[in-house]
C-alpha cells in the first residue's frame, strides 16, 4: 500500500518487486485468515475486535516487510487504484496481481494443511459435508460470504438450514456489493492521504503502515458482521480458490449460479479503491499547501 510515496520510489526489477508482492500477500492471509481459523475452530478469539486487530497487525507488518521493495500494495485494488491516477504503471499492474493471488494461494495452503484435523471435526460437529448445504461454516476461513455465516458455526449443536435460509434475507447482494465497495473506499482515500507528502498531518512515513492497519481493524469491526469485510481481491479469490480445489467446490465458487463471489468480493473492491482515490486526488489533495 506503497506507505512511503504514492508510487515505488525506484524502480525495482519487476521479479523482485513481484516477490515482495507475494510475501506481503502471504503475511495477509496467513495472520488474517489464520485468525479467522483460530475463532471458527478452536473459540480462541473472543470478539470481533481481536480478529479485526489480528488482521490489521498483518498487514501493518507486510507493509513494513515488502514496502521498501514493491510498494506494498498487497491488494489487487490498491494496485488498480494507483495506476488509474497515474502513480503506479499499468505494465506492471497484471504481474502484481498474479503475484497477490499466488501468495494468498500459498497462506491458504499452508492454513489447510495446519489446521486439517480442526476443520474436519468441525464439519462433524455440525453434521456437514465439506462441499455440502452449511459447509460455508468451514469455507469461510478461505473465501468470504454474506451475510456472514459465522453465527452458525458457534456451539455445539448441528447445522440447521432454516435458520441459514432466515439469515440470508439480513444481506441482499446490492447492500453487500454497498457494504464492500465503501469499506475499500475509505480504505484507498486514507492510503492515499497517509502516503502523500504534500499532507502535513500525516504520521511520518516510518508509522504508515500502522495506521493503515488500524484502518482495516476499525473497517473490519464494522463490515465483518455482513459481509466479512474483503476490501482486497486477492484476499478473498486466492484462498476461494484454493478451497475450491480442497474439497468445497461449488460452494466456494458457485460458477453460474450466484456470482455474488465476483460482484462483491473482486468488482466492488475495485470499484471503492478507484473511487475513493479519485475523492483524494480530486477534492481533498488539491486544497493541500504546496511542498
Amino acid at each position: 500500500m506503497a506507505p512511503s510515496s504514492h508510487a515505488v520510489p525506484r524502480v525495482v526489477p519487476l521479479s523482485s518487486a513481484c516477490l515482495a508482492e507475494m510475501i506481503g500477500t502471504f503475511f495477509l492471509v496467513l495472520f488474517g485468515c489464520g485468525v479467522v481459523h483460530t475463532s471458527i475452530l478452536t473459540n480462541a478469539q473472543s470478539g470481533l475486535w481481536q480478529i479485526a486487530i489480528v488482521w490489521g497487525l498483518g498487514i501493518t507488518l507486510a507493509i513494513y516487510v515488502t514496502g521498501a521493495i514493491s510498494g506494498a500494495h498487497i491488494n489487487p485494488a490498491i494496485t488498480c487504484a494507483f495506476a488509474c491516477w497515474g502513480k503506479f504503471p499499468w505494465s506492471r499492474v497484471p504481474a502484481y496481481i498474479v503475484s497477490q493471488v499466488l501468495g494468498a494461494v500459498a497462506a491458504a495452503a499452508v492454513l489447510f494443511y495446519l489446521f486439517g484435523p480442526q476443520l474436519a471435526a468441525k464439519e462433524h460437529e455440525k453434521h456437514v459435508v465439506r462441499g455440502g448445504p452449511g459447509s460455508e461454516i468451514t469455507a469461510m476461513c478461505y473465501g468470504e460470504f454474506f451475510p456472514n455465516p459465522g453465527s452458525m458455526a458457534g456451539g455445539s449443536e448441528p447445522y440447521i438450514s432454516a435458520e441459514h435460509e432466515k439469515i440470508r434475507g439480513y444481506v441482499t447482494a446490492p447492500m453487500a456489493f454497498t457494504a464492500e465497495m465503501l469499506g475499500t473506499l475509505i480504505l484507498a482515500l486514507v492510503v492515499f492521504a497517509l502516503v502523500d507528502s504534500r499532507n502535513r498531518q500525516a504520521p511520518a512515513a516510518n508509522l504508515a503502515p500502522v495506521f493503515i492497519g488500524l484502518t482495516i481493524a476499525a473497517l473490519i469491526s464494522v463490515i465483518a458482521p455482513l459481509t466479512q469485510a474483503c476490501f482486497n481481491p486477492a484476499r478473498d479469490f486466492g484462498p476461494r480458490l484454493f478451497s475450491y480445489f480442497a474439497g468445497w467446490g461449488e460452494i466456494a465458487i458457485p460458477w453460474g449460479k450466484d456470482w455474488g463471489w465476483l460482484t462483491v468480493y473482486i468488482i466492488a473492491p475495485v470499484c471503492g479503491a478507484i473511487l475513493g482515490s479519485g475523492i483524494y486526488e480530486k477534492i481533498v489533495r488539491p486544497g493541500l499547501p504546496a511542498e
